[in-house]
């Protein structure tokens, strides 16, 4: 059984067990999470979402993606800007799926 959901403008494809990273949610560590933005439960589909249907999450951890580096230079002297950024996640861990 599968299920596709919707968080943070993104869609996922998730079945029980399944560990998956998501934009950052204002949750504690440990505690549940419910996605109630179920597109899809196997064959059945919503639209836009199925009315009743919920993936039941826990949350693992918060962290941080691996750091990018943001380099723009122009071909002059003294034109060269340098920037990092690490993106926040939450990562879930699906419990149930239930229609």
């Amino acid at each position: 059984m599968f299920a596709i959901i919707q968080t943070g403008g993104k869609q996922y494809k998730v079945s029980v067990g399944d560990e998956i990273y998501v934009e950052k949610i204002e949750q504690e560590d440990g505690s549940e999470y419910t996605v109630n933005e179920v597109l899809a439960i196997d064959s059945e589909f919503g639209t836009p979402f199925l009315k009743g249907a919920k993936v039941v999450c826990t949350v693992e951890k918060q962290g941080l993606q691996p750091k990018i580096d943001i380099i723009k230079h122009r071909s002059q002297k003294h034109h060269t800007k340098r920037q990092g950024h690490r993106q926040p996640y939450t990562k879930l861990v699906v419990k149930t799926i239930s229609n």
